[in-house]
């Protein structure tokens, strides 16, 4: 395909739209509650739901990384689009957990995998100019769902039940995958925008491209899929306990915590687009180091102060912070490894998100369980990770400096 047939920014609005649906996954704490009042169920097993749905993300991750590679970016994000909108609406069927962790946590989860890969990998692809910003946007659409989802779901929820807001969703769900894929083009890996040439480097490489083998084989790889696992995991935790935290230590009404997950996720929503940017100009690390520090402030604020103010700081500084990471390290991935090989390589550094989905609600609603429903704890544990995501990133601007440093020295040898 031409570069000139395709329209780069009608591809990133249409896949973002796609990613409005799947990123419904963030306003779990909106049917959570209702969910265990209608069934009975202790939160703890409704919660393993949202922990298998981002467990199996990297499973299709990598695998829908992979069929994009092969230029099958369209069909990927339908099939990821459709599978995950069924899974939402069959989970308004469920009458078991185990119902509810194959539909919302396989099923929707498998179907979030695939339909994030490809809208990431392709869409990157043709923005090589813009590489912070065409991330931040279009992870936008995964991060802004739940300001769509929060409040309509509530309005479901108070006039019928949580079953019929799941339906209901579902259907609206599949059918804006249906409009969107019209306007999905799969991107060549070569493309390149009217007018813009590629930036050559100082060791005179316009690129460097490294399947997943050699990714492997280098340290950056292990520093990165650590720091988005730690960077991941306070935005997780808030995301799937937003509205019992709002409910259970900040008195707050389930409408109100219903808003107040809705703008998490607009500062989700906007971290994205904006850190993106701010990485353009100052540099992914710098501006990770920023968001490290901005975390383990936001959640000391939530674990000392009281009140609607406080949470609401509280959950703006991660929200923004949480957006940035998703944000920031697909670009960070693909300035490493090259963008031919884009979907596998960040499907398989995903595996640091799935992990910090896996432990990072979990360890939050355990805590909490232990403390009568005090976050507290976890609030602070979620500090000590961040502390650590601050150092391995200065660990990680120490070894690019050493590899420049050492790639520089063997250039002027041969000249």
């Amino acid at each position: 395909m031409k570069n000139e047939s395709i329209n780069r920014w009608l591809v990133l609005i249409a896949s973002t739209a796609v990613l409005l649906c799947t990123g419904a996954v963030y306003a779990f704490s909106v049917f959570a509650g209702p969910l265990s009042q209608l069934k009975g169920w202790s939160m703890s097993e409704i919660m393993l739901a949202f922990t298998i749905n981002a467990a199996v993300g990297p499973i299709t991750m990598i695998l829908g990384g992979f069929l994009t590679d092969r230029g099958l970016a369209k069909w990927t994000v339908f099939f990821g689009g459709a599978l995950f909108g069924l899974g939402f609406f069959l989970t308004g069927l469920v009458n078991s957990p185990g119902m509810l962790y194959f539909t919302y946590g396989i099923l929707a989860g498998l179907g979030q995998g695939f339909a994030y890969s490809a809208c990431l990998s392709n869409t990157l692809r043709l923005f090589p100019d813009k590489r912070g910003l065409a991330s931040g946007l279009i992870t936008a659409g995964m991060g802004g769902a739940a300001i769509i989802a929060a409040p309509i779901a509530n309005r479901l929820i108070e006039t019928q039940d949580v079953l019929y807001a799941f339906r209901t969703l579902g259907i609206a769900y599949l059918i804006v995958v249906i409009v969107a894929n019209f306007f999905i083009k799969s991107a060549p890996s070569d493309f390149k925008p009217a007018g813009w040439t590629a930036p050559v480097v100082k060791n005179g490489n316009v690129s460097v491209n490294k399947n997943w083998q050699k990714m492997l084989g280098t340290p950056e790889f292990y520093l990165i899929i650590l720091m988005l696992g730690v960077g991941a995991f306070s935005g997780l935790m808030i995301a799937s306990n937003a509205s019992v935290i709002g409910q259970a230590m900040f008195g707050l009404s389930a409408t109100t915590a219903a808003f107040y997950v809705s703008l998490y996720s607009l500062s989700n929503c906007l971290g994205r687009v904006l850190w993106g940017t701010v990485s353009d100009r100052l540099g992914r690390t710098k501006t990770l180091l920023i968001i490290y520090t901005v975390v383990a402030c936001s959640l000391l604020v939530l674990a000392l102060l009281s009140g609607t103010s406080a949470f609401a700081i509280g959950i703006i500084g991660l929200g923004l912070c949480f957006g940035g990471v998703m944000g920031v390290f697909p670009s960070m991935v693909m300035e490493n490894y090259g963008p031919i090989n884009q979907g596998v390589n960040y499907g398989i550094v995903f595996i640091g998100y799935s992990t910090a989905a896996f432990f990072g609600p979990k360890v939050a609603t355990g805590m909490a369980a232990n403390h009568h429903g005090d976050y507290t704890q976890a609030f602070y544990t979620a500090i000590v990770l961040a502390i650590i995501g601050l150092i391995l990133d200065l660990v990680y601007i120490q070894k690019k400096k050493t590899t420049q440093n050492r790639s520089d020295f063997q250039g002027a040898h041969k000249a």
